[in-house]
């Protein structure tokens, strides 16, 4: 059996910063479609909302067999968490 963890918090609306075992990833839209940023690519969901029918796409899957990508910079990390921070600021004042 495999163990899952997740984590999911709200900064907007239609905007989620999801954490996980394998990393983080952020989520943009809501009912009815979400793209889904992460590690792995881009993750396209559609879906009739209440009828738990949808559809899934991922693209940028093909990347995992190419070469490893370099490691991504510690500025571009502060870059987002500031930005992140200054939306939270800027909703809440």
């Amino acid at each position: 059996m495999a163990l899952r963890i997740r984590k999911s918090f709200k900064i907007a609306p239609g905007l989620r910063i999801n954490v996980s075992k394998s990393g983080v990833s952020t989520s943009l839209g809501g009912k009815g479609a979400t793209v889904n940023l992460s590690k792995r690519g881009t993750r396209v969901i559609t879906s009739i909302p209440g009828t738990g029918i949808s559809a899934s796409k991922l693209y940028g899957a093909g990347k995992r067999d190419a070469a490893p990508a370099p490691p991504t910079p510690v500025w571009a990390h502060v870059v987002t968490w500031l930005i992140i921070a200054a939306v939270i600021w800027w909703i809440f004042s």
